[in-house]
């Protein structure tokens, strides 16, 4: 995260006093927190403000919080968010429990605010990898899309502008793509000239030729005869008269 984009995390706990705490913690360490009271409020402000750190109580009214980790989890908008479970519940098994769930971590209240501190920022850098990995994905689609955008003359290059912009081998790979593909587009314009030429030269013969095999006709010959009868006699008329 950068220090003009601090990062976003979600504090979800029922005691106020621990939400305060938290919350000036956080905000000494210039985070940007948003609160939840609740399992069912923490799930309304992930969805409303997408969090990129959830720090998640358990014990809760409405909703405990495994079953808030586990609808997390179990939604693709919402999975790749870390949670650092924050409890009271200190027993081996729930601890287990909210790791199989999907927890980054797993904190025992009363906790450490050095280790809090360190377990957050461990989890924002693996997020950010993480974060960097998907669009990075992201952008491979893109450009195998727009492979099959050139195939179907739908490609428009700067649809893949900040792909090409990338500093690394994808976006060279993007920027001889591109160049690539203008290359293909210009001699597939230059083909397509070449052949509306060359059917306009065939459609020219092609009429040449039926001209040619009327005109050579006896009949034709005899029209082309009496025709010339006639503009004989008129003239003649026109010189009598």
């Amino acid at each position: 995260m950068t220090h003009e984009q601090p990062a976003k995390i979600l504090i979800v706990d029922d005691e106020p006093f621990n939400v305060d705490y938290l919350e000036q913690e956080l905000e000494d360490l210039d985070y940007e927190t948003l609160t939840a009271f609740n399992g069912q409020e923490a799930l309304d402000q992930v969805t409303a403000g997408l969090p990129d750190l959830v720090l998640l109580d358990i014990m809760m009214p409405v909703m405990d919080g495994f079953t808030v980790l586990s609808r997390l989890k179990a939604n693709k908008e919402t999975r790749d968010i870390p949670v650092i479970i924050i409890s009271a519940m200190n027993d081996l098994a729930s601890i287990v429990k909210g790791i199989k769930l999907g927890a980054e971590d797993y904190l025992p209240k009363p906790f450490d605010e050095v280790l809090l501190q360190a377990r957050i920022e461990a989890s924002l850098e693996k997020k950010r990898f993480r974060d960097q990995e998907v669009e990075y994905l992201r952008q491979v689609d893109r450009l195998t899309e727009a492979a099959a955008a050139v195939e179907a003359e739908t490609f428009d290059p700067e649809t893949l502008s900040d792909v090409a912009a990338r500093p690394d081998a994808l976006g060279q790979l993007t920027r001889v793509f591109r160049r690539m593909a203008r290359e293909f587009h210009r001699r597939e314009q230059k083909l397509k000239q070449q052949v509306r030429e060359l059917r306009i030269e065939v459609d020219k013969a092609r009429q040449a030729h039926q001209v040619s095999q009327i005109t050579g006709t006896d009949y034709f010959r005899q029209l082309r005869s009496k025709a010339n009868n006639l503009r004989d006699m008129l003239d003649q008329e026109i010189d009598e008269g």
